[in-house]
């Protein structure tokens, strides 16, 4: 279970932080009362990382837009003044 950490307090003790989060696990940090990070072991990341693709390669991998049969209404949606 993570342990909570005030972000001022975590300031003051990220040495303990880091330890905590290499033996422990993950380690929620939170700022004025809201949880806003959470500090994890690198191995955790990259586990939980492992086998997404990154960004540009999500991109590559999104289905052909032109192969959609899209036609466009060129009626005017609403009558303009000049």
């Amino acid at each position: 279970m993570p342990i909570t950490w005030q972000l001022q307090e975590a300031k003051q003790r990220l040495s303990e932080v880091v330890r905590q989060a290499l033996e422990d696990g993950p380690q929620i940090v939170t700022r004025h009362g809201k949880e806003a990070v959470v500090v994890m072991s690198m191995e955790e990341f990259e586990r939980l990382r492992k086998g997404r693709p990154d960004f540009k390669e999500f991109l590559r991998q999104a289905p052909d837009l032109d192969r959609l049969q899209m036609a466009r209404d060129r009626r005017p949606a609403r009558k303009v003044e000049v």
